[in-house]
Protein backbone atom coordinates (compact mmCIF):
# COMPACT_ATOMS: atom_id res chain seq x y z
CA UNK A 1 0.00 0.00 0.00
CA UNK A 2 1.25 3.42 -0.82
CA UNK A 3 0.66 6.39 1.05
CA UNK A 4 1.40 10.33 0.06
CA UNK A 5 5.21 10.32 0.16
CA UNK A 6 5.06 7.28 -2.25
CA UNK A 7 6.84 5.15 0.68
CA UNK A 8 5.58 1.34 1.17
CA UNK A 9 3.30 1.02 4.69
CA UNK A 10 2.58 -2.65 5.48
CA UNK A 11 -0.89 -2.58 6.60
CA UNK A 12 -0.09 -4.64 9.63
CA UNK A 13 2.88 -6.63 10.87
CA UNK A 14 3.45 -10.18 10.38
CA UNK A 15 2.23 -12.56 12.97
CA UNK A 16 4.99 -13.01 15.71
CA UNK A 17 6.58 -16.14 15.34
CA UNK A 18 6.83 -17.78 18.54
CA UNK A 19 3.73 -17.74 20.46
CA UNK A 20 5.39 -16.12 23.94
CA UNK A 21 6.58 -13.25 22.09
CA UNK A 22 3.28 -11.11 21.66
CA UNK A 23 3.18 -8.75 24.55
CA UNK A 24 4.56 -5.61 24.19
CA UNK A 25 3.63 -3.20 27.45
CA UNK A 26 1.55 -3.46 30.91
CA UNK A 27 0.35 -1.21 32.92
CA UNK A 28 -2.01 -1.28 36.27
CA UNK A 29 -3.51 1.97 37.37
CA UNK A 30 -5.28 2.33 40.09
CA UNK A 31 -8.96 4.82 40.28
CA UNK A 32 -6.96 7.77 40.85
CA UNK A 33 -4.59 6.79 37.59
CA UNK A 34 -1.73 6.34 39.51
CA UNK A 35 0.72 3.52 37.46
CA UNK A 36 1.14 1.17 40.15
CA UNK A 37 3.13 -1.42 37.51
CA UNK A 38 4.77 -0.47 33.83
CA UNK A 39 6.62 -3.72 31.96
CA UNK A 40 7.28 -3.31 28.61
CA UNK A 41 8.70 -6.62 26.39
CA UNK A 42 8.86 -5.44 22.88
CA UNK A 43 9.30 -1.46 22.72
CA UNK A 44 11.72 -0.50 20.09
CA UNK A 45 10.57 3.19 20.03
CA UNK A 46 10.88 5.29 23.08
CA UNK A 47 9.59 8.63 22.19
CA UNK A 48 8.13 9.67 25.89
CA UNK A 49 9.64 9.79 29.68
CA UNK A 50 7.62 7.69 31.67
CA UNK A 51 5.61 9.88 33.36
CA UNK A 52 4.35 11.64 30.39
CA UNK A 53 3.40 7.74 29.05
CA UNK A 54 1.37 6.39 31.87
CA UNK A 55 -0.74 10.24 31.61
CA UNK A 56 -0.92 9.33 28.11
CA UNK A 57 -2.59 6.36 28.81
CA UNK A 58 -4.85 6.65 31.63
CA UNK A 59 -6.14 9.55 29.68
CA UNK A 60 -6.76 7.37 26.96
CA UNK A 61 -8.69 5.16 29.08
CA UNK A 62 -10.54 7.68 30.87
CA UNK A 63 -11.85 9.48 27.55
CA UNK A 64 -12.96 5.62 25.65
CA UNK A 65 -14.52 5.09 28.98
CA UNK A 66 -16.70 8.45 28.90
CA UNK A 67 -17.11 7.93 24.99
CA UNK A 68 -18.50 4.43 25.06
CA UNK A 69 -20.52 5.37 28.25
CA UNK A 70 -22.34 8.25 25.81
CA UNK A 71 -22.34 6.34 23.15
CA UNK A 72 -24.35 3.48 24.31
CA UNK A 73 -27.83 2.83 23.08
CA UNK A 74 -29.25 0.96 25.62
CA UNK A 75 -29.12 3.90 28.38
CA UNK A 76 -31.87 6.61 28.09
CA UNK A 77 -29.35 8.80 30.39
CA UNK A 78 -26.10 9.50 29.02
CA UNK A 79 -24.32 11.92 31.15
CA UNK A 80 -21.87 14.85 30.16
CA UNK A 81 -18.59 13.74 28.13
CA UNK A 82 -15.81 13.96 30.33
CA UNK A 83 -17.12 12.95 33.24
CA UNK A 84 -16.16 10.37 35.24
CA UNK A 85 -18.11 6.85 35.87
CA UNK A 86 -17.98 4.23 38.82
CA UNK A 87 -16.34 1.09 37.68
CA UNK A 88 -18.97 -0.98 36.12
CA UNK A 89 -21.87 1.82 35.44
CA UNK A 90 -22.65 2.04 31.76
CA UNK A 91 -21.33 0.60 28.65
CA UNK A 92 -17.37 -0.21 28.37
CA UNK A 93 -14.88 -1.48 25.68
CA UNK A 94 -12.58 -4.39 26.43
CA UNK A 95 -10.65 -3.67 23.87
CA UNK A 96 -9.76 -1.93 20.40
CA UNK A 97 -6.83 -2.73 17.27
CA UNK A 98 -4.54 -0.53 15.10
CA UNK A 99 -2.66 -1.89 12.00
CA UNK A 100 0.68 -2.08 14.94
CA UNK A 101 -1.24 -3.11 18.34
CA UNK A 102 -3.72 -3.99 20.32
CA UNK A 103 -4.58 -2.56 23.64
CA UNK A 104 -7.13 -5.05 25.94
CA UNK A 105 -8.49 -3.43 28.84
CA UNK A 106 -9.93 -4.26 32.08
CA UNK A 107 -11.67 -2.43 35.21
CA UNK A 108 -12.16 -4.17 38.44
CA UNK A 109 -14.90 -3.07 41.18
CA UNK A 110 -12.19 -1.58 43.01
CA UNK A 111 -11.10 0.54 40.24
CA UNK A 112 -8.07 -1.27 38.97
CA UNK A 113 -6.89 -0.94 35.38
CA UNK A 114 -5.06 -3.70 33.95
CA UNK A 115 -4.18 -2.65 30.24
CA UNK A 116 -2.12 -4.88 27.94
CA UNK A 117 -0.85 -3.87 25.07
CA UNK A 118 -0.28 -6.82 22.03
CA UNK A 119 0.19 -7.78 18.55
CA UNK A 120 -2.92 -7.14 16.51
CA UNK A 121 -3.50 -10.60 16.03
CA UNK A 122 -3.86 -11.34 19.60
CA UNK A 123 -7.00 -13.03 20.17
CA UNK A 124 -9.17 -12.21 23.46
CA UNK A 125 -7.66 -11.40 26.37
CA UNK A 126 -10.58 -10.77 29.11
CA UNK A 127 -9.99 -14.06 30.96
CA UNK A 128 -5.80 -13.12 30.73
CA UNK A 129 -6.34 -9.96 32.27
CA UNK A 130 -9.01 -11.54 34.78
CA UNK A 131 -5.94 -13.84 35.85
CA UNK A 132 -3.82 -11.10 36.26
CA UNK A 133 -6.04 -9.24 38.53
CA UNK A 134 -6.40 -12.49 40.45
CA UNK A 135 -2.50 -12.55 40.79
CA UNK A 136 -2.08 -8.85 41.79
CA UNK A 137 -5.19 -9.52 44.60
CA UNK A 138 -3.18 -12.89 45.74
CA UNK A 139 -0.08 -11.28 45.79
CA UNK A 140 -0.23 -7.47 46.34
CA UNK A 141 -3.39 -6.63 48.24
CA UNK A 142 -3.16 -9.81 50.45
CA UNK A 143 0.31 -8.76 51.29
CA UNK A 144 0.59 -7.29 54.75
CA UNK A 145 4.04 -5.63 53.47
CA UNK A 146 2.03 -3.63 50.67
CA UNK A 147 1.01 -0.19 51.33
CA UNK A 148 -2.54 1.13 48.98
CA UNK A 149 -1.71 3.52 46.28
CA UNK A 150 2.19 2.20 46.32
CA UNK A 151 4.10 1.15 43.20
CA UNK A 152 4.39 -2.54 42.62
CA UNK A 153 7.89 -3.53 43.13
Amino acid sequence: MQFFGGSEISPSPPAPAASGNNGHMMYVFNRNGICLLYREWNRPLRTLNAQQDYKLMFGLLFSLKSLTAKMDPTSAEKGNLGVPQLPGQGCSFHSFRTNTYKLSFMESPSGIKIILVTHPRTGDLRESLKYIYNLYVEYVVKNPLYTPGSPIR
